[in-house]
């Protein structure tokens, strides 16, 4: 996506706690801070913040304490349990455990407990409850929460719990408010997984872009500089040849593993069924497909959302999205994804990630979409959302570069690698331009090559403005770039002035290229009509492209988001003329379930609903005002509804 999200210190120092900020680079904010509507008061009428001696404050707002009526309200559907010092009551790496307030005592959370690594995170006294986004995913813990000294806790299961939230939103949206802000504390923060590999091994980097991309907590050794990794290496008997490897509470360690075993280690997702059946199935969760989703699964039809990577598509890599509606204050791209899924999650939708769809076809009325693991799904309606990526410079010397110092992204997660050399970035458009001011807060130089004449021929008058002032920023226009140099990784570039000849050598670290997108649809080419750039056709160019007597009946034209296959829609950047945005991408996600429920209505008349509402295709109730049940697939969120919801527009 091409929205403004030139990135700031989210928040100031002291919002992160000690053993978060203690992993940051030095004179830089912390990394995923966390958001200002997570920084909230406390809620009137709590208990003192200092109910124990020791006890972490809460001074980022990650950390409320309920109040006498929020613990009396659940306590009447929990269980009061005694604990005595070092009793575990969530285990680092162990199944989704139940959810705990702390009523009398104290509990310790703590990292890699039990090993050399072990360290104290925090403290939680009465009043406080335990837990962070793991437990909502139903990924492992990342932690180990043990009483420290004897007390009694109240404990819930998650299934009870979702269902009390549901009926007391107020609560609901502070459990989530506080999960989010814990995950935020924790990436970043050396707690979780290791990967131990090698700066210079592009299995290194695909490993840590996956884990960094999902925000799943871990810390990266560095096999050529950090000290402590020949130590490390003896302790798990792995050879320097083996890496890179993840290592898992000391004991486990995984091989140079593809991101789908480190998925399935971490439970970020349910494995693949070989056979499976949906309503809808959506394929890419950027704006577009994580809003299908939602609206989709809101509706009552079984949804399934599916990515090779991450949520978030090229939105979820940006660091601050500036001028999404609603967000005055700006929204990191990976936080609106991480919200958007758990929204999904709450209505029923099934997530699969890494999941790479191969193939699609008609199969009997429905539509069967393979995937690179040999397992497929069959499903009623599809709606394409896999996005776009940049284009690749064909520049000598880049493709040896690309797997460690060219980058086609611009977040903390690369900003990192650069240290303290200057940079490029390759653009002139809001990609660019947001990139360029990210990155001048991390490195003392970025040069900005442009080929135009003109700054503000491609980008947003007030990113202009804000590269001429900043003066870490050096724009060069009339310019491209010639060659890279460097065996390992990028030590210089060779740019030149396309008007004069010029030729000039600069130092440059790592690149970072935005001239462009290429649509993901190379696994539709010969399935659906696509235009010349490989964006996907809909509506009137779509049907002058359709085969003939594909849409049989009267007054079956095509929808205005559906694709030369009926009941195929594609919503996003991989549109065919779609206007390159957050919210337009997010608008057109939802406006593709409106599509679907025409198409299904069409195609299969159902009988009339005991309430006079129209079945939805699954069997429930899809009419404003009606009330689907939710999926039987697990939901995430702590706020399940299950009063009546109009759908929403």
């Amino acid at each position: 996506m091409t929205d403004e999200d030139r990135s700031r210190a989210a928040a100031p120092e002291e919002a992160v706690p000690d053993d978060v900020r203690e992993e940051a680079v030095p004179g830089t904010a912390p990394e995923e801070a966390v958001p200002d509507d997570v920084r909230e008061e406390a809620v009137p009428g709590t208990a003192p913040e200092e109910a124990v001696p020791d006890e972490t404050p809460d001074i980022s707002g990650a950390y409320p304490r309920l109040t006498d009526e929020q613990i009396a309200y659940l306590s009447g559907h929990g269980t009061r349990r005694s604990v005595v010092p070092g009793q575990v009551l969530i285990r680092d790496g162990g199944p989704p455990a139940d959810f705990f307030v702390v009523l009398s005592g104290s509990v310790a959370i703590t990292a890699h407990r039990g090993t050399p690594d072990e360290r104290l995170l925090r403290v939680h006294g009465p009043g406080r409850f335990l837990g962070e986004l793991s437990l909502l995913q139903g990924q492992v813990a990342f932690y180990t929460a043990h009483a420290q000294e004897a007390g009694e806790v109240l404990a819930l299961p998650m299934d009870r719990l979702r269902a009390l939230l549901a009926r007391d939103p107020c609560l609901g949206n502070l459990v989530l408010r506080a999960y989010l802000g814990r995950r935020a504390q924790l990436v970043g923060g050396g707690v979780g997984f290791r990967i131990l590999g090698s700066r210079y091994s592009p299995d290194t980097r695909r490993l840590r872009e996956f884990a960094a991309r999902n925000r799943l907590p871990h810390r990266w050794i560095d096999l050529e500089a950090d000290q402590e990794a020949e130590a490390l290496l003896r302790r798990v008997s792995v050879s320097p040849e083996d890496t890179p490897i993840i290592i898992w509470r000391e004991h486990q360690v995984l091989r140079n593993p593809g991101n789908a075993e480190l998925a399935q280690l971490i439970g970020l997702s349910p494995p693949m069924t070989p056979h499976s059946h949906c309503d809808l199935l959506v394929v890419g969760s950027g704006p577009a497909g994580i809003a299908a989703a939602v609206y989709g699964s809101s509706d009552g039809l079984t949804t399934t959302v599916v990515d090779t990577v991450a949520p978030g598509g090229q939105a979820g890599t940006t660091s601050l999205i500036e001028n999404y509606f609603g967000f005055p204050a700006g929204i990191p791209g990976s936080e609106l994804a991480e919200r958007g899924m758990l929204q999904a999650r709450k209505f029923g939708t099934q997530v699969r990630i890494p999941a790479e769809a191969t193939s699609l076809e008609p199969a009997h009325g429905h539509y069967r979409v393979t995937f690179a693991d040999g397992s497929e799904t069959l499903c009623r309606t599809v709606v394409l959302a896999t996005g776009a990526h940049y284009r690749r410079l064909d520049v000598p010397g880049m493709e040896r570069l690309e797997r460690t110092s060219v980058y086609y992204a611009a977040t903390v997660y690369e900003a990192r690698q650069c240290g303290a050399a200057p940079v490029a970035v390759v653009g002139g458009g809001n990609s660019a331009g947001q990139a360029s001011l990210f990155l001048a807060e991390w490195v003392p130089r970025v040069h900005l090559l442009i080929r135009g004449s003109y700054l503000g021929a491609r980008m947003s008058r007030y990113l202009v403005d804000q590269i001429e002032r900043h003066p870490r920023v050096n724009v060069m226009l009339d310019s491209e770039l010639r060659e890279v140099r460097g065996e390992d990784a990028l030590r210089t570039i060779v740019v030149e002035h396309r008007r004069t000849g010029e030729r000039r050598t600069l130092d440059a670290c790592a690149l970072f290229v935005f001239i462009g997108a290429k649509p993901c649809t190379d696994w539709l080419t010969g399935v659906l009509a696509l235009d010349d750039r490989g964006f996907v056709l809909t509506g009137d160019e779509a049907e002058a492209r359709a085969a003939h007597g594909v849409r049989a009946g009267p007054g079956r034209g095509c929808l205005s988001l559906e694709t030369t296959l009926p009941g195929v829609f594609a919503a996003g950047d991989v549109r065919s003329g779609s206007v390159k945005r957050v919210a337009s991408a997010a608008g057109e996600g939802a406006m593709a379930i409106h599509h679907v429920h025409d198409r299904l209505a069409r195609t299969a008349a159902g009988p009339t609903h005991p309430s006079g509402a129209a079945p939805a295709p699954s069997g429930r109730s899809a009419a404003p005002g009606g009330d689907p049940h939710v999926s039987p697939h697990v939901s995430a969120s702590p706020a399940q509804p299950h009063h009546p919801r109009s759908r929403s527009t």
